[in-house]
């Protein structure tokens, strides 16, 4: 299915209908989804989260290392995925792309696991987030479940998903250069002092050596959490201003500054406890029952007690730009879907600000299902909801990356595209073998990075499969039924 700019502007310049099914058609440039991309990674999240278990479990100080090693990986993965973002315009880029080479039920089976894989590292974001929350309210002596948070945030990210894309981007904006700046703050802080105890040491985190250290497997796995969304600038192309130029820069350029900018924030803090004392000092974060306390403490000591307050509440910022980010993301994933017939027409509907209003109120009703039996069981919503779908989705997302990776050989192979060799063969095949590396190293640790039993993980692991199949039942079915009714299938 492909969806251009014409076709986009002259949906908008006809009479509104009762239910219209058009996005807003350039209304949100290279900035704009730079925001939405950075929400999705929600840098003080990873780096708060992340850090102190990439350390610890990972490969020590060579853990800043890792990061560069997956943003090479993810950069290579980028050419074919922007090659195929020029030929292939849609607001539901996997599928899109799985569809244009392998066909509809191929490309259903991409699009379920891309709404796994969304769809669950929200629910896993919500954990996160009720708990933060309510850790931050139980310190002013104000006692609110972690759930009952969640839920109250759903209604208000859905009045915010039903509102134009613009707002949206605003709000994101404004959440993510704060907890940007004040984790800038401290890198460079920590730079002009020339670090710590240990002074400056680039070796020790980005040589060959450092990163192949203890378990740098694991440390690539936080890695690629980390990297965790950047693909949904081809999301939004259907809301592009100049989509061609703007989806292929914010790509490249959101690439670029995740894994700068979380390799430099890790690399001043291992510089801040020395090389060789920041596994232990993350080791001992861990043991104390508050992983925090690696990130924050340094906070404090360099800048007074205000910056672990501040820190703390734009923790839970960070949280919720993550959750918009993919709430929206999901909305157009279904909005796609409906409009090429994979799902109820009713998904298609947009509102007078051409957001997708009913796939908003479906997307919100998801998560609260996906949340609720955590909450109904009193389970930890950061040992189990947090852990558990976080590594479920990185596994669904690989595998995405790899389908899209092989989408672009096969595509162009079949459209017999001459004098792009590099962007349509050679790094769509060498970004396959490394993702396929990758997710080796992802499901080996899968029992370590969800944090459960070894029956967890297989379960997990199995639903990847298993709604890939789905997806494609599902279609059959779909076209079955298109088939049989006379009518022509869409895209």
């Amino acid at each position: 299915m492909s969806i251009s700019n014409s076709e986009s502007r002259t949906a908008e310049d006809r009479p509104r209908t009762e239910h219209s099914t058009a996005l807003r058609a350039g209304s949100v440039g290279v900035m704009g989804i730079l925001f939405f991309v950075l929400s999705a990674q929600a840098p003080l999240t990873g780096i708060v989260g992340a850090s102190p278990l990439a350390a610890a479990l990972g490969n020590g100080a060579g853990a800043p290392g890792a990061y560069l090693v997956v943003g090479i990986v993810i950069v290579i993965f980028a050419v074919g995925f922007v090659a195929m973002s020029r030929k292939i315009q849609a607001n539901g880029a996997f599928y899109a792309y799985v569809t244009a080479a392998f066909g509809r039920k191929t490309g259903a089976g991409a699009a379920w696991l891309a709404l796994l894989a969304y769809s669950t590292v929200q629910a896993a974001m919500y954990g996160l987030y009720g708990a933060a929350f309510s850790g931050l309210l139980g310190s002013a002596g104000i006692e609110v479940p972690w759930w009952l948070l969640a839920v109250l945030t759903m209604a208000g990210v859905q009045v915010l998903g039903s509102l134009n894309i613009e707002l949206g981007a605003r709000v994101l904006a404004l959440l993510v250069g704060l907890e940007v700046a004040i984790l800038l703050m401290f890198g460079f802080t920590v730079l002009f002092r020339g670090g710590g105890p240990e002074g400056i040491n680039l070796a020790a985190s980005f040589s060959p050596e450092a990163i192949a250290t203890g378990a740098p497997g694991v440390a690539i796995m936080f890695a690629v959490a980390s990297m965790f969304g950047f693909e949904s600038t081809a999301i939004y192309s259907a809301e592009a201003k100049d989509a061609h130029r703007t989806v292929a820069r914010a790509t490249y350029l959101s690439v670029v500054v995740i894994a700068v900018f979380f390799s430099f924030i890790s690399w001043m803090l291992v510089s801040y406890y020395g090389p060789s004392h920041v596994m232990d000092a993350a080791g001992a974060a861990l043991e104390s029952g508050d992983s925090t306390s690696f990130v924050l403490t340094p906070m404090v000591e360099l800048f007074g007690p205000w910056a672990g307050t501040v820190t703390g509440i734009l923790l839970v910022s960070s949280l919720l730009a993550g959750i918009i980010a993919f709430h929206n993301g999901i909305n157009r994933y279904l909005h796609s879907l409906a409009l090429r017939g994979s799902l109820p027409g009713a998904l298609a509907r947009t509102n007078r600000h051409r957001a997708p209003a009913v796939a908003a109120r479906v997307q919100t009703a998801i998560a609260l299902l996906l949340v609720a039996p955590f909450a109904l069981l009193g389970l930890d919503p950061v040992l189990t909801l947090f852990s558990w779908f976080s590594g479920l989705a990185v596994a669904a997302l690989l595998v995405l990356y790899m389908l899209s990776s092989l989408a672009v050989v096969g595509y162009f192979r079949r459209e017999r595209v001459s004098g792009q060799l590099w962007q349509t063969f050679i790094a769509p095949v060498l970004a396959s073998a490394l993702l396929a590396w990758v997710l080796h190293l992802v499901v080996s640790n899968f029992t370590s990075l969800i944090g459960g039993s070894t029956e967890t993980a297989v379960g997990l692991l199995i639903a990847v499969p298993a709604v890939f199949a789905a997806g494609v039942l599902v279609e059959v079915r779909v076209e079955r039924q298109i088939r049989t009714s006379g009518l022509e299938l869409a895209g």
